[in-house]
């Protein structure tokens, strides 16, 4: 890994599931690996409902980001993998209440998940970063 890349990993989320970082900061973005309703202290997937297991994705991708020195209005692009799209109308309301606007921009698929019903992933601008970059 060179200087212009960068893991970033924080002990509040997932560790994940396979060979991949929690995020990846290359120069002024963060990538954020996709991220589910998993409970960081045991890494497994928390039994709930839907909000539920969307409010724990929000915060894992919220403890990454803020592992990385960002929020949520740092966001610029989101993926969003829902397990049957009935959920959409209940995972718009919670992501209103915890994405602020302006919001970033998105993509929103039905997926083939195994053993949670949402995954997120997002791509996130550190501006600091990028002031500091032209100086």
């Amino acid at each position: 890994m060179n200087e212009f890349r960068s893991v970033i990993f924080t002990d509040k989320a997932p560790q994940g599931r396979g060979p991949f970082p929690q995020a990846l900061r290359v120069g002024q973005m963060v990538f954020v690996s996709g991220q589910g309703p998993l409970d960081p202290a045991v890494n497994a997937p928390i039994s709930g409902t839907f909000s539920e297991q969307v409010v724990r994705t929000l915060d894992n991708l919220k403890a990454i980001l803020a592992a990385a020195g960002l929020g949520f209005s740092d966001i610029a692009k989101v993926t969003v993998y829902l397990s049957d799209l009935r959920h959409v109308p209940e995972f718009n309301a919670i992501y209103e209440s915890r994405i602020p606007a302006p919001f970033p921009a998105r993509t929103l698929v039905q997926a083939g998940l195994r053993g949670i019903d949402v995954e997120i992933d997002v791509i996130a601008i550190d501006s600091r970063q990028a002031s500091t970059e032209r100086t």
